[in-house]
């Protein structure tokens, strides 16, 4: 089932990625899809399929569901499932041998997990109860922000997911506490005539179901692909030196960004021989403390207590050697002439071998001036002996 980008437009052109509908992804506009790379697989040793499929509802909600009657379902059908009560509504995402390993990712045990039933596909009558649903939803979660007012209740009402058949209502709230929401409840169920269903949600969690724009122009990793939500500490700011900045270190759900844990390993490798940037280098021309690092290039700068505004740029190895003479009590003259020891240094180590150029060698034209060289040197010779016999 394609989004309405890439259906047909004027005249029956394709608009949006060109596929026309055959999205390998279920569309382009979903959330969390995953491409199904085994749909052209046919099942080993003539097996029958994996009963067992994974179905998408609104947002990024999913689940999985067992396929006992062995309905022919693909990628974008519309299917009634198993609800509470009732049936629900909702999209194929995923079918074959491919659902085991989402199975397995999100620790979902079919052999021993009480699985609801796939019901049948959608009819006519039940896709049409299903869009009225939905159009009801933005009304319901308006009225529910009212009366949520109304009542003084410190609750935000951020999504709400109407049930396929029409007959329950899922509000998702985020909150600061925990929230007496019981008068809300039935003050709810009476107005909209509807079961009524509350869900506490994250933070993280309501901006991967509403989605937006990162300041890098990128979707929202949650939104997209990311499915668990790793905890962010101001820490790996601070290993990445990056300046704590709530305003730039924050994203859509005001909280730290998911993308600072992507790099962080890398840093922490980078890190792992540097000595501790707290401990004071003792000189004779005073005492010198930490002033930044450059992670990468292995520099870290120093300045000295009495004149803050002189920097030194020390390498490793040459900080370790001045940490060493600390503890032995020697204490060297100035940082500067460190520095000027460890330039020497880098003069005098040998320089690197150089590659030979190979590409000369593999040069399929290498031997044609050789060979009219060596034409040349011929005739002369056979010139030279011409001229001795006469």
């Amino acid at each position: 089932m394609a989004c309405r980008s890439c259906s047909t437009g004027d005249g029956g052109v394709p608009k949006g990625c060109k596929n026309n509908g055959s999205c390998g992804t279920g569309g382009c506009s979903n959330k969390l899809e995953v491409f199904d790379w085994l749909s052209n697989m046919q099942p080993v040793n003539h097996t029958d399929q994996f009963k067992w499929v994974e179905v998408r509802f609104k947002n990024s909600r999913k689940d999985f569901y067992h396929n006992k009657s062995g309905l022919s379902l693909y990628t974008g059908d519309l299917i009634a499932v198993e609800g509470s009560p009732g049936h629900d509504i909702g999209t194929v995402s995923l079918t074959g041998e491919l659902v085991k390993l989402q199975m397995k990712k999100t620790g979902f045990n079919h052999k021993t997990a009480e699985g609801r039933t796939v019901y049948r596909k959608a009819r006519e009558n039940d896709i049409q109860k299903w869009k009225e649903a939905i159009d009801k939803e933005d009304r319901f979660m308006m009225h529910c922000r009212k009366i949520s007012r109304e009542l003084g209740l410190e609750m935000k009402c951020s999504d709400v997911e109407s049930q396929g058949d029409g007959s329950k209502a899922t509000f998702y709230y985020t909150s600061e506490g925990r929230v007496d929401f019981r008068e809300l409840i039935k003050v709810l169920a009476k107005d909209l005539k509807v079961r009524i269903e509350m869900r506490q949600i994250g933070f993280r969690q309501e901006a991967g179901r509403l989605g937006g724009i990162g300041v890098c122009g990128r979707e929202l990793c949650c939104s997209t692909w990311m499915r668990d939500f790793r905890s962010v500490t101001t820490s790996a700011a601070r290993y990445q030196q990056l300046s704590i900045n709530p305003q730039k270190l924050a994203g859509q759900c005001g909280k730290l960004k998911c993308c600072l844990n992507y790099e962080l390993d890398s840093y922490l490798d980078a890190l792992s021989d540097f000595p501790n940037t707290q401990i004071k280098l003792k000189t004779k021309m005073g005492d010198a403390s930490h002033q930044k690092t450059d992670i990468f290039k292995r520099i870290v700068f120093y300045t000295y207590d009495n004149t803050p505004g002189v920097i030194v740029p020390l390498d490793i190895p040459t900080i370790q050697k001045v940490l060493k003479m600390n503890k032995e009590g020697i204490l060297p003259d100035d940082l500067g002439s460190l520095v000027e020891e460890q330039n020497k240094q880098k003069e005098i180590a040998p320089q690197k071998k150089e590659f030979a150029n190979v590409l000369d060698e593999m040069n399929l034209s290498r031997f044609d001036n050789t060979n009219k060289n060596n034409k040349k040197k011929k005739k002369k010779r056979h010139g030279n002996f011409r001229n001795e016999k006469k």
